[in-house]
């Protein structure tokens, strides 16, 4: 007789599973990198930018500064990002909750074999093996159960997990925060910025050009030697320090209204027209007394908050620490069905209960717990130094401040007196009694002072700006997604001067004590 091969029986089940798990792994194989085509890369560019522009409300009258802190807050694009960290902390929040659930858990399985599962028995008092073979499963079979299980030491675990998650969402609060106040200071800064471009822009063109004129009535004066040499050469030198300075001028302006666009989020190239606050300086901030600022450092600044939570933090991951020393007991309760024609019993439903502990935590426990202790002192270190770090911030921002609102008298006061010599050079000019040289030195150097009396305003402007991020005061508006443009900008200008809602608070504090 010929042998016979038993050759596998291959059903289309079996079949279609091997073929995908052929195609899976030669699939996985020839993933190559592709890189972005530049076409795609243009189209995404001009989604984006779409995107960046999506529900921002066009410019349609002049910009007061209300306004541009309005918007910066409303569409700035990273402040978007800010909240969108944060409402994704709320998320996580949501998720972490159901850590502590009971898990339920749902599963079916096909198996399969090539050959039959066949067993033995061996006697018990002879020892001798039994001659009769049991098939005890069938070859293919399907199985399905329904198990809900809950783990003490996870729910422990995730209980703390929880409230550190809480914890950083109030981090994120804080950052958000931080993110603002920062943002309505860079936007005050490149507000006065622009308002003197704007302001300064026409008579640096005139002056340029008036200097140009000068400068090639010169060179014309020299070649046809009407003048000395050397006193023309003098004259046009004079010309050109005054045009190098110009220049200097107009290039530090140019870009001021383009910054400006990018943090309130106003197409690039766009044009737009800026108006001046009444009230450009206030000293309200240098009233308010040492130890109110100091006080309102510790309570509300958002780097110390932060470090509060941290702290608060890391005191949890000792309770976590401490959790996972303890033995845990994991209850299971499910419903098992099996397709298998050997049982006698297809679906039954099973118990479980099951305490177990790591008897190594004895000898890690105290290690881990030291570990955990020494995590909160470093927070509570990284608390203090940020709370000294931030007080001797505070004097230096007010030190600041009462340094700029100096140096912005000044340059007011020079450029008051440069104006009025300005007047005067231009009734000279008129009765032609005075040169173009000295009238573009004049003109200039009038040009110089109002630029300079906008720096220094700029800079006044700032130094508040960062006295009040670091004593972490704002105004109290709602939320910047429900309320519109122009209801923002009201608010914002009701609320301007916090310095005085302050003064106010203060005062009623002292009255109630």
């Amino acid at each position: 007789m010929m042998p016979v091969s038993i050759m596998p029986i291959y059903t289309p089940n079996k079949l279609s599973l091997a073929v995908a798990i052929a195609l899976a792994l030669s699939g996985c194989s020839m993933i190559q990198p592709t890189p972005i085509s530049a076409h795609s890369l243009a189209e995404q560019g001009q989604q984006d930018r779409s995107t960046a522009q999506d529900r921002v409300e066009p410019i349609r009258e002049a910009l007061s500064l209300d306004q541009a802190m309005a918007r910066a807050l409303k569409y700035n694009l990273d402040r978007r990002g800010k909240m969108m960290e944060e409402a994704m902390a709320f998320k996580q929040l949501d998720v972490s909750h159901f850590d502590m659930l009971p898990k339920l858990l749902a599963q079916a399985g096909y198996y399969w074999r090539d050959n039959d599962k066949i067993s033995m028995s061996r006697n018990a008092q002879t020892g001798q093996l039994s001659s009769s073979q049991f098939i005890s499963q069938e070859r293919e079979h399907e199985t399905t159960s329904l198990t809900l299980s809950w783990n003490l030491l996870d729910f422990g675990v995730g209980y703390f997990n929880t409230r550190q998650q809480a914890d950083r969402i109030l981090i994120a609060g804080e950052k958000r925060r931080k993110a603002m106040h920062l943002l309505m200071q860079d936007v005050r800064t490149a507000f006065w910025r622009a308002y003197a471009a704007q302001k300064l822009r026409g008579d640096v063109l005139a002056t340029t050009k008036l200097a140009e004129e000068a400068l090639s009535d010169s060179r014309k004066a020299e070649s046809e030697r009407v003048r000395n040499p050397v006193d023309a050469l003098r004259y046009q030198r004079q010309l050109l320090e005054n045009l190098r300075l110009l220049e200097a001028i107009d290039q530090e302006l140019s870009t001021a209204k383009i910054e400006l666009a990018a943090l309130i989020n106003v197409p690039i190239g766009q044009t737009f027209t800026l108006v001046a606050p009444e009230e450009i300086v206030s000293h309200d901030a240098l009233a308010m007394p040492v130890s109110v600022m100091e006080e309102k450092v510790m309570i509300q600044n958002p780097d110390v908050r932060e470090h509060y939570y941290n702290a608060h933090i890391a005191r949890e991951e000792t309770h976590k620490t401490l959790v996972r020393l303890f033995p845990n007991l994991i209850i299971n309760y499910g419903y098992n069905y099996d397709t298998d024609k050997y049982l006698l019993n297809s679906n039954w439903r099973e118990a479980s209960a099951v305490l177990s502990f790591n008897i190594f935590n004895l000898l890690t426990g105290p290690s881990q717990m030291k570990l955990a202790e020494a995590g909160v002192a470093l927070a509570d270190q990284r608390r203090v130094a940020m709370q000294m770090a931030v007080l001797a911030q505070a004097h230096v921002a007010r030190q600041q401040l009462a340094s700029a609102l100096n140096q912005f008298e000044r340059a007011d006061a020079i450029w008051e007196t440069d104006r009025r010599i300005s007047e005067h050079m231009k009734h000279r000019e008129i009765t032609q009694t005075q040169g173009k040289l000295e009238s573009v030195a004049n003109q200039t150097t009038a040009i110089l002072s109002l630029l300079r009396r906008y720096q220094a305003l700029a800079q006044a402007q700032a130094a508040e700006a960062r006295l009040q991020a670091t004593l972490g005061v704002e105004p109290l508006i709602g939320s910047v997604d429900e309320i519109t443009l122009t209801d923002l900008s009201r608010d914002l200008s009701q609320k301007r001067n916090v310095w005085k809602t302050m003064s106010i608070d203060t005062d009623q504090a002292k009255i109630g004590q």
